[in-house]
């Protein structure tokens, strides 16, 4: 069985509202989750980005807590079966993981909203295991557009530019998922290193905003990026997206295995075999297509497309090696990071400002 590298699961967000963030009982199917232990077994599963996203209902400080609680659950959920998963940050850590029959564990922020404007919060949650950070999730923050929300910068503002740049530098990985076009050519210009989208789909096969535009896929091919194909139907499906824009009413059109692959399919032929991934969404939304209800569907996806006369080596491709050396690309500056390379100083006048005034004295 080929091994996946899935680039977003958001099973911390599920836990904390099914499971008030227990980690028991997961080793088995649980009716409310996409995913278990053993449906990862059984789906071949290698390698896991955990995402750790926030409801942005919260706000601010309200935010940073509730990311490290995520972030909290995602490390004591490998601690609780070490049997199967490992705590894992580069590409070399994920395939020694992978040789020793262990499910690599990674950490995904997805939103950008989520360090509070604050570049050391970002690289806080890089020294916890971070190694991607969606820029936007469904809102505009104070610094990026998203694709779902008002645009209100053209795409980054100076300070999201700076955020970037500040990523690349740590060894985060810039996730394009959920931004505007113009949020993503923004990063892809000023990134020196290779991005990706997490979980999003071709926007050629699926008018969604959540979707990605070819001019942009065959950017992000050509730097050494990987674009990861979403399993969420109204992503995949024109036909499934006209349903719920019309109220979804009546039975929902059926999203199956097939139009999964073709989206797998188009971004190869836009950007190339080396530039599509897979991250499915399991535990983000509530529908999956038929034949991928769970964590243990990827084995028809790969059958889907081996019929359609993908080769064992351009399987290994979307299944592991693309993400893998995307992440390898970064993984030099997450170590030097993580050694204590520091950071250049901020000019005072781009630090938040404080009104002393308002400060009252320490009894």
């Amino acid at each position: 069985m080929i091994p996946v590298i899935d680039g977003h699961n958001d099973l911390a967000w599920a836990s904390r509202k099914h499971l008030g963030y227990s980690t028991e009982g997961l080793e088995r199917p649980i009716d409310a989750l996409h995913t278990s232990i053993d449906r990862l077994r059984s789906g071949g599963v290698g390698g896991q980005f955990w995402s750790v996203w926030v409801d942005s209902v919260l706000q601010g400080a309200d935010q940073v807590t509730a990311t490290l609680e995520q972030i909290d659950f995602v490390h004591r959920f490998i601690d609780a079966y070490p049997d199967d998963l490992r705590f894992t940050t580069t590409a070399s850590d994920i395939r020694k993981a992978m040789r020793e029959g262990k499910i690599a564990s990674l950490i995904g922020v997805e939103g950008g909203a989520q360090i509070g404007a604050s570049l050391a919060a970002l690289r806080q949650f890089a020294r916890l295991g971070a190694r991607y950070m969606t820029l936007t999730w469904s809102r505009t923050t104070d610094w990026a557009d998203s694709a779902t929300d008002d645009a209100r910068h053209g795409g980054l503002s100076d300070f999201g530019h700076e955020v970037v740049r500040e990523m690349n530098r740590i060894g985060m990985l810039v996730d394009l998922a959920h931004v505007s076009p113009d949020t993503m050519r923004d990063a892809l210009e000023t990134s020196t290193r290779p991005v990706v989208v997490t979980h999003s789909c071709a926007l050629a096969l699926c008018d969604h905003p959540r979707n990605v535009p070819d001019d942009v896929i065959e950017s992000i091919g050509r730097g050494g990026g990987v674009v990861m194909v979403a399993f969420v139907p109204s992503f995949v499906s024109q036909a499934r997206r006209d349903w719920v824009l019309a109220g979804a009413a009546g039975e929902a059109p059926d999203v199956t295995v097939s139009d999964v692959a073709d989206h797998i399919e188009h971004i190869r032929d836009v950007a190339g075999v080396q530039a599509v991934g897979i991250g499915a969404d399991y535990d983000g939304t509530d529908a999956m297509p038929s034949g991928l209800e769970n964590v243990a569907g990827y084995p028809r996806l790969l059958r889907e497309l081996r019929g359609r006369g993908w080769s064992q080596s351009e399987l290994a491709l979307l299944a592991h090696e693309n993400i893998l050396r995307t992440l390898e690309a970064s993984d030099d500056d997450y170590r030097a990071f993580m050694a204590g390379s520091p950071p250049a100083p901020r000019p005072a006048a781009l630090l938040p400002a404080i009104d002393t005034a308002t400060l009252k004295e320490t009894p």
